[in-house]
């Protein structure tokens, strides 16, 4: 065996500390500094107001008020009122009606999808726990990846899994700081069903933002929101006239602090939606759902004010590890397999366009060695031809 001394083990360290040193250095010269701040930005933003529809939706719980359809309800309204008239003015082939009669039926599986997917999770809360909740919530996320990369081609690399699992432990994180705190110690009425809403509800989500991602990619986000807001309100006004019709009529609209909270709930929740298609236009469905987890911080730091929530250092951790997860995940741009096969294509372009320059001084050089011959050969025919007559 070979006997190595301290001073080649100490020069192998060195070189394996330089190497590790180069691999980070040329990681972070590589990092999209620009699209990291705008993924980062509009995802916190995005927190933000879902922290502003669980805080509203606390209120209303406070009041005695819990109808998840009709608060859904107003936000559809919103969207057709402002989006639909847009869409309407637009001229030639992306006017409401072409679009309509072209794929109006799909805007509408996608709409009920969409009022399904609020409906089943808010309801789930009324079964299970939030723990639960806050747990199967998170089943969106590989939902997102598996038809992101069945339906819109999406190739993923090692650092992308590493960003999920980094953005899964904060969550954890998340829910064990509220099971030390106590923060929902109630019992669940019907912890199953509770637990089956939820992962039905965060299916449909799933289903819904890659279609939207789709859309938004391919047309543009106010042919999606015209639609969504345009079938969602008939959809949802259809559900609340069955489901919450007498529950609506027993609440007390001049108490202006319920009508502020369905306000305020509405309004988050259009803003939300209004930004979700900017998003992704320029990340993806996956972005947006690892951002969204840390909704559940910005309410906790609100209910410590509104609804006496117990603090625990767990979950500025949680915070932490979620926003390293959006970093990690974000710090390589998804590929695609079109755009893989376009890359092969610009680059054969490319060479082509690279190497016929220099083919052409080549090809003209042998046109003119080939007229050259043509020439010798016709002046050598035309001695040869007269020197007979030379000769006589």
């Amino acid at each position: 065996m070979a006997a190595y001394s301290d001073g080649d083990v100490g020069s192998t360290i060195d070189i394996n500390k330089s190497r590790c040193s180069e691999k980070c250095s040329l990681w972070l010269r590589n990092l999209p500094i620009r699209y990291l701040v705008k993924a980062i930005g509009f995802g916190q933003v995005l927190s933000l107001l879902l922290c502003g529809t669980a805080v509203t939706s606390g209120l209303l719980q406070g009041y005695g008020v819990s109808i998840p359809t009709s608060q859904n309800f107003v936000n559809y309204v919103l969207l057709a009122i402002v989006y639909t008239p847009m869409l309407a003015c637009r001229r030639g082939d992306e006017n409401l009606v072409p679009v309509l009669v072209e794929r109006g039926w799909k805007y509408f599986i996608l709409a009920i999808i969409d009022v399904e997917a609020n409906y089943m999770v808010v309801k789930a809360y009324q079964y299970t726990t939030v723990t639960s909740v806050q747990l199967l919530d998170c089943f969106t996320i590989p939902v997102v990846l598996i038809l992101s990369w069945l339906i819109l081609k999406a190739r993923y690399k090692l650092v992308h899994y590493l960003g999920v699992v980094i953005c899964i432990l904060g969550v954890g994180a998340l829910v064990l700081a509220d099971v030390l705190t106590h923060k929902h110690s109630d019992n669940a009425s019907n912890m199953v069903l509770g637990d089956l809403l939820c992962l039905g509800g965060a299916l449909l989500y799933g289903i819904s933002n890659v279609g939207e991602e789709f859309v938004v990619k391919s047309f543009n986000q106010v042919e999606f929101l015209a639609f969504i807001g345009f079938f969602g309100s008939i959809i949802s006004g259809i559900q609340v006239s069955i489901l919450e019709s007498d529950t609506v009529r027993k609440i007390d609209f001049t108490n202006y602090e319920i009508v502020l909270s369905l306000l305020g709930f509405g309004v988050c929740l259009f803003l939300y939606y209004t930004l979700v298609p900017i998003v992704m236009k320029f990340s993806s469905a996956a972005t947006v759902n690892l951002s969204i987890l840390s909704a559940d911080f910005y309410a906790l730091l609100f209910g410590l004010f509104l609804f006496k929530y117990q603090f625990h250092a767990l979950y500025f951790i949680s915070f932490a590890f979620i926003i390293i997860g959006v970093i990690v995940y974000c710090s390589k741009r998804t590929p695609t397999a079109d755009a893989d096969q376009e890359n092969v294509e610009d680059n054969t372009t490319d060479k082509l366009s690279d190497e016929i320059p220099q083919l052409i001084p080549t090809v003209r050089t042998c046109t003119e060695n080939s007229g050259n011959r043509i020439q010798t050969d016709e002046s050598s025919d035309s001695v040869t031809e007269r020197t007979p007559l030379n000769s006589l």
